[in-house]
């Protein structure tokens, strides 16, 4: 059972190491972010489902915590029959369902306004919950692997309702020098909540208590910055408009320098004690292992980014020759190239683009594309102290939900199609399996999100009015292509250093992460693209390095998606079909073997070389787009 949300960062701001110049004038009046009570119901999520209110949790959280106590009554018992281990697992799954659907508001809640100490309280009461669970189930995997697998395999064959649990009792099995003893289980349970500090940590400071200043927009008016606001200020045709938005920005960060690399070493170290109490000679290996993903997959992806780094620097150069600067520096590598494009996209508008780009997914599809528009699944806009950027979750007894932070622009557009792959995923997983294979690996659950991008991409190049709006699109998918892949790459790069550096028993610090991170970042984008002195504090700032070895997963499944859009789109037979049964699969196969099933063959080089033939081909498309009179 995963308590972690699908989070797909707001791209640009992930993407930019910033530079500090020019000054902020003072105005009289500051445009601030609004409060959510200015934000109009039908544009905010609708969370009854998952509780009718507040006081309902707090009922809800009572009952539980009386009930997991019950989940010990099957000690010592799971080997005394399949009927036995099958009510017990049942339990398990039904209790444990609950448990999820509380974690799930209390942090939805919290993530309206990060600032309200009560939903900071309701999240923290959840995780103990959590806790709990895993501490009263701990004698669980340990006394079923006691029992023979053959034994097993025998009540399986005998038991249609226990024999739905048999890849996952199988997957024990095959993990089954990596778990512990009963008391060695109860106790990494106890530390749960501990080692869910560094991240929760950085969340407190990055959404809660960070305050980004003000900056000057294009019409000269003195703005609260946000994180929604920066990716738009990044697009604005005058240069000190970018430069002062990214010197903002960046400055919100430097306070934290210290406190940010301390909390990220910690999370790291974190991350090699539960290997190593495993019994895993890595973190990678232990990251691995959870989805039986062979090492050569991660190894061979960076690799082939690292043979192919030549279109990513060629398009550096292409931008900085067409913006016609001596220097191109981080806050330049959005601004479009062309003129008299319409860059404002409202959400209204935004969702009719993105419901017809998926047309090929066919009718049923775009009916429950439909459900979540019209069933306020979807909390649109940015507040004060609303979690930041985008995601999709849910919970197995309840629909999916999503969070945007919404501002008009295309970057935007592309979140929504995203997200709703997340919501999609979600939906037809849960509509066609057991609860206990309900949930998506991670190294799958990034293929249905890119997938809607892709085919929404394809849509809007196909329907641009003229050249200039071709080259803005095709300037936000290379971008898109370049966040997605090559940086999640880069980033994972750095992050494998920094876990080795650690393993070898080496100290972290803010200073040698930037270090790592910042020469990492110019091998990826080469001699064109400038980093200044002091401006690489992206690693200290990436939520997603609080989970490890998780970005490589975006690089991956973006692979994978751009193979399936290409199917799907070519109208090749039984494409679709294959899409559609690939979203319907949680964790009852291995993620190697869905992806295989669907026509994406992850023990082969295949879905990166592919890949990067696209991205080679798409930079020579927009040059000579550029060119051309």
């Amino acid at each position: 059972m995963n308590l972690k949300k699908s989070v797909t960062s707001t791209l640009i701001p992930a993407l930019v190491l910033l530079f500090v110049f020019g000054f902020v004038p003072v105005m009289a009046q500051v445009d601030e972010a609004p409060t959510r009570d200015k934000v109009d119901d039908k544009y905010k999520w609708d969370l009854t489902d998952f509780s009718a209110s507040d006081e309902t949790w707090e009922e809800d959280y009572a009952k539980l915590l009386e009930d997991i106590p019950s989940l010990g009554e099957y000690k010592g018992k799971l080997g005394s029959s399949g009927e036995t281990l099958f009510e017990a697992l049942d339990k398990v799954e039904s209790l444990g369902n609950t448990v999820h659907r509380l974690y799930v508001y209390a942090n939805l809640k919290l993530d309206e306004d990060n600032r309200i100490s009560k939903y900071q309280e309701m999240s923290t009461k959840a995780q103990i919950a959590y806790s709990q669970f895993g501490q009263v189930v701990a004698y669980m995997q340990p006394e079923i692997l006691e029992i023979p697998q053959e034994t097993i395999h025998n009540w399986m064959d005998n038991n249609k309702k226990l024999a739905v649990y048999r890849h996952h009792i199988d997957d024990m099995f095959r993990r089954q020098e990596h778990v512990l003893s009963e008391k060695e289980e109860r106790i990494l349970a106890l530390v749960s909540p501990v080692a869910s500090g560094p991240r929760k940590i950085f969340t407190m400071m990055d959404d809660a208590d960070i305050k980004y200043g003000t900056t000057i927009d294009e019409d000269g008016n003195e703005i609260e910055l946000t994180r929604g606001r920066y990716s738009r200020l990044l697009e604005s045709k005058d240069r000190e408009v970018r430069r002062r938005a990214s010197d903002t920005y960046n400055s919100a960060y430097e306070g934290y320098i210290n406190t940010l690399g301390a909390t990220l070493a910690t999370s790291i170290a974190k991350d090699w004690f539960f290997a190593q109490v495993r019994g895993y000679n890595s973190c990678l290996e232990s990251s691995l292992d959870g989805n039986n993903i062979p090492a050569s997959v991660f190894h061979n992806i960076i690799k082939a980014a690292n043979n192919n780094l030549g279109a990513l620097q060629k398009y550096t150069s292409i931008r900085k020759k067409f913006l016609g600067v001596d220097t191109l520096f981080g806050f330049d590598m959005y601004v479009p190239l062309v003129e008299n494009v319409n860059t404002e996209f409202e959400y209204e508008k935004a969702k009719e683009i993105v419901l017809k780009s998926l047309k090929p997914l066919g009718d049923e599809y775009l009916g429950n594309v439909e459900m979540a528009y019209n069933s306020r699944w979807i909390d649109v806009y940015e507040t004060q102290g609303k979690g930041s950027g985008g995601y999709s979750w849910g919970t197995y007894t309840v629909h999916p939900i999503i969070l945007l932070n919404w501002v008009n622009s295309l970057d935007n557009i592309f979140t929504l199609s995203h997200e709703m792959g997340h919501c999609m995923h979600s939906f037809y997983t849960n509509k066609n399996e057991p609860s206990v294979y309900a949930g998506h690996s991670l190294f799958a659950a990034e293929v249905a999100s890119t997938c809607n991008e892709a085919l929404t991409i394809d849509y809007l190049l196909k329907n641009a009015k003229d050249k200039n709006e071709k080259l803005y699109i095709l300037d936000h998918y290379i971008n898109m292509f370049i966040g997605t892949f090559f940086v999640q790459l880069f980033f994972s790069e750095f992050e494998l250093q920094a876990h080795e550096m650690v393993e070898k028993g080496e100290a972290l610090s803010s200073d040698n992460m930037r270090k790592m991170y910042r020469d990492v970042y110019q091998k990826y984008y080469g001699p064109d693209y400038f980093i200044p002195e002091g401006r690489d504090l992206g690693c200290l700032r990436i939520g997603h390095f609080y989970r490890q070895y998780y970005v490589y997963q975006y690089a991956t499944s973006f692979a994978a998606s751009q193979m399936l859009s290409k199917m799907i789109l070519d109208g090749k037979p039984g494409a679709k079909e294959a899409y559609l049964k690939f979203i319907e699969t949680g964790v009852s196969k291995y993620p190697i073997e869905i992806l295989k099933d669907a026509g994406i063959d992850f023990t082969t080089t295949e879905p990166f070389d592919y890949t990067l033939e696209i991205f080679a081909g798409l930079v020579d498309q927009y040059e000579k787009l550029l060119l051309s009179n």
